[in-house]
């Protein structure tokens, strides 16, 4: 799926000649800097959390004292006309915003939905001993970082969990959630927060689930477990390295929160441009 990339200036977007059959493989090309991901909805009109997802950006940029070539009003305007003209499809949605000169790029792709037997069966997933630097920013050096490890990506194998001293932290691109009993376990510290992670949490109080924020350990025994991203929603694990959770299958209440999520995001999202 061929990656169609753009610089954001005021009033105006460039289109450039960046060759990559990925979001990743366009990002590696481009300055080092901080990014988010998203995907858009209702006929590329819709974003979940759109506003966290633009915090990502401008939020450092404060920190460091960068100045974004355009407002989050006119940058919206530009996501909204450059999705636009990717129908009938829907996009998934990278913004970069560069360390150096504070530049801006968005690289956009068509959006396929996983296949359903994802969520009705659930995914194998293996764990690797390794952490984000700074895990309150997405910074694109992680990605070229992690670029080895990620090629352990196969059918097989869904997802890489990303741990320290035994311990689950988060997947290389979501969230990692446990289930015991009625409770959801879940990291607090060393982990990024998820857009789609604060709404899942939301949504498991409100099935009546209690939340216990810690790093769940690699050998503990789990009766189910799940991840969450923006651009994937809830999907349920069933193993980790060759490892079952639980009886090995998609659990009750990762069913639940897979379907009240769907409900949720249909419910809560933004538009694009106000």
């Amino acid at each position: 799926m061929q990656i169609k990339t753009f610089q954001i200036a005021q009033n105006k977007n460039i289109s450039l000649d960046i060759q990559a059959a990925s979001l990743d493989g366009m990002t590696a090309q481009l300055p080092q800097g901080f990014y988010t991901t998203f995907s858009t909805l209702a006929q590329g009109t819709r974003v979940l959390g759109l506003k966290s997802h633009l915090e990502r950006l401008y939020g450092p940029s404060n920190e460091l004292g960068l100045h974004p070539p355009v407002n989050e009003a006119e940058l919206r305007r530009q996501i909204a006309i450059l999705v636009k003209e990717n129908l009938p499809h829907e996009s998934r949605v990278r913004l970069i915003l560069t360390k150096d000169k504070g530049e801006l790029y968005i690289g956009i792709q068509s959006f396929e939905p996983l296949p359903e037997t994802v969520y009705t069966k659930g995914v194998k997933v293996i764990s690797t001993e390794t952490a984000r630097q700074d895990p309150r920013i997405k910074d694109t050096g992680f990605i070229s970082s992690s670029a080895e490890q990620r090629k352990l990506l196969s059918k097989d194998v869904f997802e890489i969990l990303l741990t320290k001293d035994g311990k689950i932290l988060e997947g290389m691109t979501s969230n990692f959630y446990a289930i015991k009993g009625k409770t959801v376990v879940t990291a607090q510290r060393g982990i990024l927060l998820g857009v789609t992670r604060k709404a899942v949490l939301r949504i498991a109080r409100g099935q009546g689930m209690s939340i216990e924020y810690r790093s769940p350990k690699l050998n503990e025994r789990f009766d189910e477990g799940f991840l969450t991203s923006s651009s994937r929603g809830v999907v349920p694990i069933i193993s980790i390295d060759g490892k079952p959770i639980g009886q090995g299958s998609v659990g009750k209440w990762s069913k639940i929160l897979s379907k009240a999520y769907q409900a949720y995001v249909m419910e809560r999202s933004e538009l694009i441009a106000r």
